[in-house]
């Protein structure tokens, strides 16, 4: 047998544990004949538990179906899927897939962090992706790369890669990071010698590259928000009860930060994976139906070799992020402050572009549109994908790279 290539999806453990829990959710609903010897007589049900077990019961009453059949279907269905799961994530593991990306040029770098030039001509782009993730998102397969793209589509495109943070950046605030490493990348003199940028923020790079512009407008030209957040509790009342939850584990997360200095990877994970429980369950199921020769099999291992590669939070950082941007608001709210100055979109001059992905389960729309509402004269692109498949997906092209390119021609 060929051992495994990789080990995601991380943290393992957590997503078969998603996956076993469901099935005992749906186990402990099922209703029985009797149910004084039945397996869910011992089981507590919350209420809307209760709610749908009574609701099947009465279904399978209508039509005079038996409930021990019924239990026993639903037993060979979980079955199936958990095959599924685990044919899926060992389809996985052991693709031939290997990431071979050619190395771009770098023409700046301090600590872990590089600035790497892709080249091309025309207007240059800074981007800016966030720090939980590996930079290589946005160029993720030689034929199918945002960034190459960009560049062969006449822009000179460079990206910042945070790298990974070292001894001095898990000391690291988000005002050293903006007020610091990317304003100094951003005037390095090479970058200098190119003339006021376009700042092209992804995801939690957004919140940074606004900050930035509003800090150095004299150096930028204008700014691309990419499913940026902005008002934390914005979206509905989910949305702002998972945005408390996320806050309320700052205290039990507090001795695991002063031991390491950083949020670790399988922890960022898991606060992910908490955002919809069984999606990974349902991703693997379906891969292990494709082809591995499918291109659509490669982009999948390839995006999910990404996400499993994150990179650790440096702890103040993520004390400011589950605190303050979760807990307080403080960015909705208008008291989002970095080198001691409040953050304020209303204050921008430059012109800017905001792509939303209407599919986005980490960053709600809602909260991104609260943003565009900020910024005078925004050009808002809704665009019909998720948070990574409008950048890395395989429509990113039509979502999100011919409708920038658009954008930026007209500036």
């Amino acid at each position: 047998m060929t051992p495994p290539l990789r080990r995601g999806p991380r943290p393992l453990p957590l997503h078969l544990s998603l996956a076993l829990n469901r099935g005992m959710a749906a186990v402990a609903t099922a209703p029985y004949a009797s149910t004084s010897n039945g397996l869910n007589a011992g089981w507590p049900l919350s209420k809307p538990g209760q709610v749908e077990s009574q609701r099947i019961g009465a279904a399978l009453a209508g039509g005079r179906h038996s409930p021990e059949a019924f239990r026993a279907a639903v037993l060979r269905r979980l079955a199936r899927q958990d095959r599924g799961l685990i044919s899926g994530i060992a389809a996985y593991r052991r693709h031939p897939w290997q990431r071979q990306a050619a190395e771009a040029p770098v023409l700046w770098q301090e600590g872990g962090s590089r600035l790497l030039d892709y080249g091309g001509d025309g207007v240059p782009l800074l981007v800016v992706p966030s720090l939980v993730n590996r930079a290589h998102v946005l160029d993720l397969l030689p034929d199918h790369s945002m960034l190459r793209h960009l560049a062969a589509q006449g822009t000179r495109v460079l990206l910042l890669d945070w790298g990974w943070p070292g001894e001095a950046e898990r000391r690291f605030t988000l005002t050293d990071y903006i007020a610091g490493r990317l304003e100094r990348a951003l005037t390095a003199p090479a970058v200098a010698a190119l003339g006021p940028a376009v700042l092209v923020g992804y995801c939690m790079g957004g919140l940074l590259v606004l900050a930035e512009a509003l800090r150095r407008p004299d150096r930028v030209r204008a700014l691309a928000l990419l499913a940026t957040p902005w008002d934390f509790a914005a979206g509905g009342a989910d949305v702002a009860a998972r945005a408390q939850g996320a806050a309320r584990m700052l205290p039990m997360l507090e001795p695991l930060l002063q031991a390491q200095g950083a949020l670790p990877v399988d922890v960022l994970q898991a606060l992910f994976a908490g955002l919809d429980p069984w999606a990974i369950a349902r991703k693997f199921r379906a891969f292990g139906r494709l082809d591995p020769a499918d291109r659509r099999a490669t982009l999948f291992v390839a995006l999910e070799d990404w996400l499993n590669d994150g990179v650790p939070l440096a702890a103040p950082v993520a004390r400011e992020c589950l605190g303050g941007w979760y807990g307080r608001n403080e960015p909705g709210s208008g008291r989002w402050q970095v080198a001691g100055a409040a953050v304020r979109p209303e204050a921008l001059t430059l012109p800017c572009f905001l792509a939303i992905p209407q599919a986005d389960r980490i960053v709600p729309p809602a909260s991104a549109l609260a943003l565009a509402g900020q910024i005078p004269h925004a050009h808002i692109h809704m665009t019909p994908a998720g948070h990574i498949g409008m950048a890395a997906g395989s429509r990113a092209e039509q979502a999100l790279w011919a409708p920038l390119l658009q954008w930026l021609s007209r500036l």
